[in-house]
């Protein structure tokens, strides 16, 4: 695409921060202002001396083992590594592998979760064919559908990995970065390019954007995972203010671009992201973007202790006014500035059946409940968008869209992907929920989490049908947040909980008062390590509770701020 090639950034070594971390603020906790060398308000200064490369390396593993081979150039050893009894495998290579897109399924005996990568959650019929058939063949039929508009496969043996990555290069895909410590999937509006409200086509900035840095070397080996949004959706569907870097298109004086948001994120530390205060028209994007990334990774501070190496931890200890002057310096050169971010118009899946900004034709979102899809209805699901339509697409919450439909052909794409499993007649609130991949799978999980959706999702819908069709309940199995339970109507997050025995039975924390879009908010718990077998009891109190005593048109967040934790207790504990 002309006009995103940019100059060569300057290599200058930014200078260290002098601050190392920080305790994290109270839960909810927007934090915004710098004063004018950087530090932030209310923070404690603790000069520190600079980091050295070899003082990072002693004191952080996974840095040492990136700078001993650098996990890009794995690929070229696949092929020995294929042939190599699993256990013969060194822990450094298997750590490496996450570069490639492969993460250790649980129990640790051999086989992989592989993550396909895809720029903007778009996919073409054959592609997702493809995707599809390796799972048939490769991965017991398995998929899902990840909160960045990845699909993900699980069952993976090393064998067989050569040959799948020859598949997906053959058909324009790329499991590269999926993982690891470098930039993840460029996540985007789904129906960017045929939505009739949107303010300008994206789609030819994430493919470019993921043109230049998904296969890039140098920027490979970043303090941690880092990861990015790009959109023009009037509702931000995408999700921009928990992203490290958002980027919220906009229009100023007739010329399209990107306002800036920066240091969002969820895990352990849930942050939502600031204005960085500037406007970038697309020309400039890549440019921007590397030296961003320059600034960040060239900081010995985010390296040194791996629970703090996240960009938002160096917003967070600046603000967003000292992150632009490093960038500006990097550049060489002032950035626009931009005086108000965009607020979305609302929040919306792109679920159900919508005219395109094309003439005569429609897309149809249906929900994917709970984020499941085998191979075998990956593979239906292509060829009936080869015969009626153009693409499909991935969205946030889990679910997919196909575009590009006659109107003469929407009732038989509608009746064909009920008979796949994926009907459109079903209560909103399926479309508007996610889990994380939890168990079995899930190294990390302690319980279940699409199984409990399920449950609870149904449990929900007898007794309250169509009243709940606006709820998004968020379920993680721990709390690393890739279901993101710290912006849902209701969080759920999965922990563990002692029985009158002594013995550690599963349980969850529940948390309120999150959200995204027009009234964006990080959750905080409210009830604590309640035992699986109760925590159907306690949601369904507490959704009979709100639509019972809230005002008209209130919405879940409002209603539960309006409410003090010991009053929302009570009713969860009946």
């Amino acid at each position: 695409m002309t006009g995103l090639n940019p100059p060569e950034v300057p290599r200058t070594p930014a200078s260290p921060s002098s601050a190392e971390g920080a305790s994290p603020p109270p839960a909810g906790a927007h934090p915004r202002g710098s004063d004018r060398d950087g530090a932030r308000p209310g923070r404690a200064r603790r000069e520190r001396r600079p980091l050295t490369w070899e003082e990072v390396r002693r004191r952080n593993y996974v840095e040492r083992v990136k700078h001993e081979k650098l996990p890009f150039d794995l690929l070229d050893e696949l092929p020995r590594l294929a042939a190599t009894h699993y256990e013969d495998i060194p822990e450094d290579d298997i750590l490496r592998l996450q570069w490639w897109g492969l993460y250790h399924d649980k129990p640790k005996v051999g086989t992989f979760m592989m993550r396909v990568k895809i720029p903007g959650g778009i996919v073409t019929p054959q592609q997702l064919r493809v995707i599809g058939e390796i799972s048939r063949r490769f991965g017991r039929n398995s998929g899902e559908i990840s909160t960045r508009q990845n699909i993900q496969i699980h069952w993976i043996e090393l064998k067989d990995v050569p040959a799948i990555f020859d598949l997906l290069r053959q058909n324009g895909l790329t499991t590269a970065g999926a993982c690891g410590d470098i930039l993840r999937n460029i996540t985007g509006c789904p129906v960017a390019g045929i939505d009739a409200g949107e303010l300008f086509d994206t789609r030819p900035y994430v493919r470019a954007l993921a043109d230049f840095f998904y296969h890039n070397r140098e920027y490979s080996d970043l303090p941690r995972k880092h990861k990015w949004t790009l959109a023009a959706c009037p509702h931000q569907c995408n999700a921009p203010e928990i992203h490290d870097v958002g980027l919220v298109g906009t229009v100023v004086d007739g010329q399209p671009g990107f306002a800036v948001l920066v240091g969002g994120g969820l895990s352990t530390y849930p942050r939502l992201a600031e204005p960085l205060g500037v406007f970038v028209p697309p020309e400039e994007l890549i440019d921007f973007l590397r030296a961003l990334l320059e600034v960040w990774s060239n900081d010995l501070t985010y390296r040194a202790n791996r629970a703090k190496a996240r960009f938002k931890f160096m917003v967070e200890d600046h603000g967003p006014e000292a992150i632009r002057r490093r960038i500006e310096e990097r550049l060489g050169r002032p950035l626009r500035p931009l005086a108000e971010v965009p607020r979305p118009a609302g929040r919306t899946g792109h679920l159900g059946i919508h005219p395109q900004k094309q003439e005569g034709r429609y897309y149809i979102g249906f929900p994917v409940f709970p984020g499941l899809i085998s191979g075998d209805q990956m593979v239906a699901v292509a060829d009936l968008a080869e015969a009626y339509g153009e693409d499909v697409r991935f969205t946030r919450e889990q679910n997919l869209i196909i575009t590009g439909i006659a109107r003469a052909d929407v009732d038989r794409v509608v009746a064909a992907m009920a008979e796949l499993g994926f009907p459109l007649d079903v209560n909103p609130v399926r479309g508007g929920s996610i889990a994380c991949t939890g168990n079995p799978h899930c190294n990390y999980a302690v319980g279940d989490t699409k199984p409990q959706l399920v449950r609870l999702v149904e449990r929900l819908e007898a007794r309250f049908g169509e009243a709940i069709a606006d709820l998004h309940i968020h379920l993680d199995g721990c709390p690393h947040a890739c279901g993101q339970h710290w912006v849902g109507d209701v969080g759920i997050q999965g922990t563990t909980a002692r029985d009158e025995r002594g013995e550690k039975i599963p349980a969850y924390d529940i948390l309120l008062r999150g959200g995204l879009g027009p009234e964006a908010a990080i959750g905080r718990p409210v009830a604590r390590r309640v035992p699986a077998d109760r925590l159907g009891d306690y949601v369904e109190r507490l959704v009979a509770f709100y639509l019972a005593e809230r005002r008209p048109g209130e919405s879940p967040q409002a209603f539960f701020r309006r409410h003090d934790d010991a009053q929302l207790l009570a009713v969860m504990e009946g």
